[in-house]
């Protein structure tokens, strides 16, 4: 499949990607979005310096998100955090960044 990838063409096909990440060690997902390769997560911006050889700031999230999803592989968003169901009174959360229990 070909797809532009910051302002320069690739040729991408679905076993190239395989290829490309089979021995790359998957960094931590952080922030933002992520792609299911196999059996490993990875980051988008991980995949894309990888099958690009560019830089991570020479392209976006979202143009290797957009050929990852062309190719067939899962990408997924960093889970939200739950809104507490609950607010916390002002002195409960200095005692939460304290990391101490606060009074009973």
């Amino acid at each position: 499949m070909r797809c532009v990838i910051a302002r320069f063409p690739f040729d991408l096909t679905r076993s190239g990607v395989l290829a490309a990440m089979k021995d790359i060690e998957p960094e931590p997902v952080v922030v933002g979005e992520s792609v299911i390769i196999g059996r490993h997560r990875y980051p988008v911006k991980q995949v894309g310096q990888v099958i690009t050889r560019q830089d991570r700031r020479d392209f976006s999230a979202g143009e290797v998100v957009r050929a990852m999803t062309l190719l067939g592989f899962t990408c997924r968003g960093l889970a939200q955090r739950p809104v507490p169901t609950h607010p916390l009174t002002p002195q409960q959360w200095a005692s939460a960044m304290l990391g101490t229990t606060g009074p009973a």
